[in-house]
């Protein structure tokens, strides 16, 4: 077992997507609250956002929202939270769901929640947080990033270490249950030799 009580979840925040993604992100917001795991998110009723904490409310998660007052001011609807913070702009939001959070789940979204999922990737790589950061692999929504993201290794961009430095989940199930058993190891994940010439 490990000390993971609340989960930084990254999604998309478009109404007008596929069924099939809502209904992943209701599933996966009942295995959150089923496992008493509390959800740290940016704070809107929209989209697979809105979906994801709206189930696991429902069935007894606590859901803190960070919300930039930019958009806050426009009128973005916060009715999910349970606790809501407002931050003065994206990097302070960034950095609080960081705070706040020791796993990271990123549903299908566009580019802020791929902005978001990078910054924690890089942040894991440099050493800087040993969290559990899972892909929810929707329908294989993220099939393109895994190619990519093999290329990046294959052509020597990253060390070999780094291909398990997140997961890939196929459904909710498969996504909480390989952060139930996540035990971070120790990597050389930035692999930097220095070479001082004299």
């Amino acid at each position: 077992m490990n000390d993971i009580k609340t989960i930084c979840v990254f999604a998309s925040s478009a109404n007008n997507i596929d069924k099939k993604y809502y209904l992943e992100a209701c599933n996966l917001g009942i295995e959150i609250a089923k496992y008493q795991y509390d959800i740290v998110y940016g704070g809107s009723t929209r989209g697979l956002m809105g979906e994801v904490t709206k189930n696991a409310k429902q069935n007894g998660s606590k859901i803190t929202g960070v919300m930039p007052e930019k958009l806050y001011n426009l009128g973005i609807n916060e009715g999910n939270c349970t606790k809501f913070i407002l931050t003065k702009g994206m990097r302070e939001r960034k950095a609080k769901m960081d705070e706040l959070s020791q796993a990271v789940i990123a549903l299908p979204g566009g580019f802020g929640t791929l902005e978001e999922l990078s910054e924690m990737i890089v942040q894991k790589q440099l050493g800087y947080n040993n969290k559990p950061i899972v892909l929810l692999n929707t329908n294989g929504f993220y099939n393109n990033l895994i190619a990519f993201y093999n290329q990046i290794i294959e052509e020597n961009f990253a060390p070999k270490v780094t291909c398990d430095i997140c997961h890939f989940a196929n459904n909710a199930q498969d996504a909480i249950n390989y952060i139930k058993n996540y035990q971070y190891k120790e990597k050389d994940y930035l692999n930097i030799k220095l070479e001082i010439n004299k």
